[in-house]
């Protein structure tokens, strides 16, 4: 069991966000984002958005840093990828 945080790079809504992912499940994912805070909302179906603010606690609660390569070559890796095409109803 591992929760990845790749580096804030998203500007919206006047934040900086970075997405946190599992590499074993949604479910995984969903436990781990309620024990830090994060509301539900945040997640968007396989990953969740955090406001760079939330770094230091995530991964003081285990989250494990990587690279955006790195973030989403595990979470290729878990068969957990959404495509843009299925994101968008296309696949």
């Amino acid at each position: 069991m591992t929760v990845y945080l790749d580096p804030p790079l998203w500007p919206r809504h006047g934040k900086v966000w970075g997405h946190l992912v599992s590499d074993t499940s949604v479910e995984e994912l969903l436990a781990f984002a309620a024990r830090a805070g994060i509301p539900e909302r945040a997640f968007d179906r396989d990953h969740v958005d955090v406001p760079e603010e939330m770094y230091p606690e995530l991964v003081r609660l285990g989250a494990v840093l990587v690279g955006t390569r790195e973030l989403v070559r595990r979470l290729r890796g878990s068969g957990l990828r959404v495509t843009a095409a299925e994101r968008h109803g296309r696949g």
